[in-house]
């Protein structure tokens, strides 16, 4: 119990403590500071709630955002924490693919609390070696195989642990329009940046861009350089030079590069992100202050990126000096999937009066962005699956579909349903219900089809066809209005900006 002194010093009487408090206990009661120390993750009492007690990583996220130039030097025995490394672990898909040590999440696991402790100890002592990730493709929507990495066990666990550390001082330095794998954040609250900012500012032109082969051409040099601005922990520094310098294994052989990052392992996507915080972000935030005289709007996710602009000529000069600032850090805009074109609420009357034909789209995120109105006559953006996503699915479920022709019924349904039901949960969002409806016929289609090959005397009659059809989930819009959702998030400050 906690005491404080009366008006006599012999007299000693009980103090009340606050029911919801909003402090630290004995800092209401007594007016008196922590205690000395530094407890792991903990400088509270053990009585006060969880998420209220100022963790280790609180400490630096509270420095980061305190002195945006602060540079930390001892970092590095928040990784080889032991909690934090186990809560990696537990973040890990358990039946994630092995790495070129053939070590799996469950082998692992059986003597889970060994296996830590050395590695913590390996970490301490420096003794931690970077193992080359195994390579491995899946098909992207234009047909081309994308390279993927698969970092070994051990790896995954301490990108993981590095990447907690680093998101405590990166995430108070990353600017609002930066969407891209950051805690928090998804692809909705970047779609939803998007359609608000075309209509709430005086946007007429709209660059899509995206750069090409981001993350083989990105520079190592550079990387480290950024790096090092903000982290002075030179063991923490050469972790992330470990993973970049522990190149690719592939049919045996080894190969390493200068340039380029993984796709796949925990750590690529934050060091994308950082790569393009000091080459994109910031000289947009200055160029948008100090040469645009019109608005301009901007919303990335990784590399793909949208900018709005209200002047034509401001759009133009920005592209051009945009390409000389990527070539100076070894980027390039992808020359096919960079456009300009005109966009906003009065595009399609200006290009009426040209006599030329309705506003462009642009694709984003999976979604075709287009011009429309509103049943009373206003401007609105429309937002539609991309075609080339859905012929991509597709084609993929009818090759998955002949994969399980001759699985029970019951089990071809439930998986459709799994797939139908993630395709509404990301393209369910107000206007999108055509595009979705078209999506589930094609796939009852092939779904009937397939069914009817598995005999040349098939017993598919109309009535067990739509029997069977009933079991597939319709349509249904689980998103709310962007301006709902991003004026809740935003409480009016806004990403754009």
């Amino acid at each position: 119990m906690t005491y404080e002194r009366g008006k006599s010093d012999s007299a000693v009487v009980p103090a009340k403590r606050p029911n919801k408090a909003t402090q630290v206990a004995a800092e209401t009661v007594e007016g008196r500071a922590l205690a000395k120390g530094n407890p792991h993750e903990r400088n509270a009492l053990r009585t006060q709630r969880r998420d209220r007690a100022p963790s280790a990583l609180e400490r630096v996220r509270q420095a980061a955002k305190a002195d945006s130039k602060q540079q930390f030097t001892a970092l590095l025995h928040h990784v080889y924490d032991i909690e934090r490394l186990r809560s990696a672990y537990r973040s890990i898909k358990r039946h994630a693919v092995a790495g070129v040590d053939g070590e799996t999440w469950q082998h692992y696991g059986e003597d889970l609390e060994t296996n830590l402790a050395d590695l913590s100890e390996r970490l301490k002592r420096g003794a931690y070696r970077a193992k080359p990730v195994r390579r491995a493709f899946i098909p992207k929507a234009d047909g081309r195989m994308r390279p993927l990495g698969v970092p070994t066990l051990e790896d995954k666990i301490v990108q993981r642990a590095v990447v907690e550390v680093l998101n405590a001082i990166y995430e108070q330095d990353f600017l609002g329009f930066s969407y891209g794998f950051r805690p928090g954040r998804h692809q909705h609250n970047a779609l939803d940046a998007v359609v608000v900012g075309v209509d709430r500012r005086k946007v007429n032109w709209v660059l899509d861009a995206d750069i090409r082969a981001f993350f083989d051409t990105l520079s190592h040099d550079w990387l480290v350089k950024f790096v090092e601005h903000r982290i002075a922990d030179r063991r923490v520094v050469r972790l992330i030079q470990k993973w970049l310098s522990a190149g690719v294994l592939e049919d045996g052989d080894r190969t390493r590069t200068e340039m380029g990052t993984v796709q796949g392992g925990s750590i690529s996507p934050l060091l994308a992100n950082l790569y393009l915080h000091y080459v994109f972000d910031l000289w947009v935030h200055q160029w948008r202050q100090r040469q645009a005289s019109g608005d301009v709007i901007v919303v990335r996710f990784a590399d793909d990126f949208v900018m709005g602009f209200q002047h034509r000529h401001e759009a133009e000069r920005f592209l051009g000096e945009l390409r000389e600032r990527f070539a100076k850090f070894g980027l390039e805009l992808h020359p096919d999937k960079t456009r300009l074109i005109e966009f906003g609420r009065f595009a399609a009357v200006s290009r009426r009066g040209r006599g030329e034909s309705k506003p462009e789209t642009f694709d984003f995120l999976g979604f075709t962005h287009a011009c429309s109105t509103t049943r009373r006559g206003l401007f609105a953006v429309r937002r539609m699956t991309t075609k080339k996503k859905m012929r991509a699915k597709l084609a993929e479920l009818k090759v998955e579909l002949r994969r399980r022709m001759h699985h029970p019924v019951r089990e071809q349904s439930a998986y459709l349903r799994s797939v139908l039901v993630g395709h509404f949960r990301y393209y369910g969002v107000p206007n999108n219900a055509p595009r979705m409806q078209a999506f589930r016929r094609s796939v009852a289609w092939l779904w009937i089809r397939s069914l009817r090959r598995r005999s040349q005397k098939h017993r598919l009659t109309s009535d067990r066809q739509r029997r069977l059809l009933r079991l597939l989930p319709s349509p249904y819009i689980c998103h709310p209005w962007p301006q709902q959702r991003l004026g809740v998030i935003t409480r009016g400050k806004s990403r754009m900006r």
